[in-house]
């Protein structure tokens, strides 16, 4: 059985209905995500990570601070979901502030010790797409959970699917959550 490392990334308030940035479909990608951990999350590693502005930020990151001021200093929306405060408590949360997560020393090591890192969470074409393309820089064997992982709106998160199609099977694997979770019974 393969090692597996769960990425559950940025799974914060500023993404859920009525937020700033509100991703449609993230709490529904939420609740699958949740019942991958429910199942599986004894038998593989889970990291969660969010993204805080940097305090001290370089180049084109200066003028995002600036136009997402209001955003970056709200405690709330930048505050993760409710719906993983159990899982919270039981796995690492780490903060990054850039797009991709490999960026966050810890969960480079966690990685390089996975067989497997299965993906998902939000933004489909920001900060998970960015990760996907670390990971497969770095070697990694990607499962994408297409209804794990929520986008700006469907269309986006199709084309996020389109693109990571051409990358199938040699470095990816679109999977549902429930496609994943029946994996050991084929």
């Amino acid at each position: 059985m393969p090692r597996d490392l769960l990425l559950v990334i940025d799974m914060q308030n500023v993404y859920c209905a009525g937020g700033a940035w509100s991703c449609p479909n993230a709490e529904k990608a939420a609740e699958r995500i949740k019942s991958v951990i429910a199942r599986k999350g004894k038998d593989m590693d889970v990291i969660f990570t969010r993204f805080l502005a940097s305090p001290d930020p370089k180049g084109v990151w200066k003028d995002y601070n600036r136009e997402n001021g209001e955003i970056n200093r709200d405690p709330h929306a930048n505050g993760m979901m409710e719906a993983f405060r159990e899982e919270l408590e039981q796995y690492p949360l780490y903060t990054k502030s850039v797009y991709s997560s490999l960026d966050i020393p810890e969960v480079r090591e966690a990685v390089q010790k996975a067989d497997r890192v299965i993906v998902s969470g939000v933004v489909a074409e920001c900060c998970v797409l960015s990760t996907v393309f670390a990971l497969i820089d770095d070697g990694r064997y990607v499962i994408y959970l297409t209804d794990g992982v929520a986008g700006l709106d469907r269309e986006t998160e199709k084309a996020v699917e389109t693109v990571l199609s051409g990358l199938e099977p040699l470095h990816i694997k679109k999977e549902t959550c429930a496609e994943f979770l029946n994996e050991d019974s084929e």
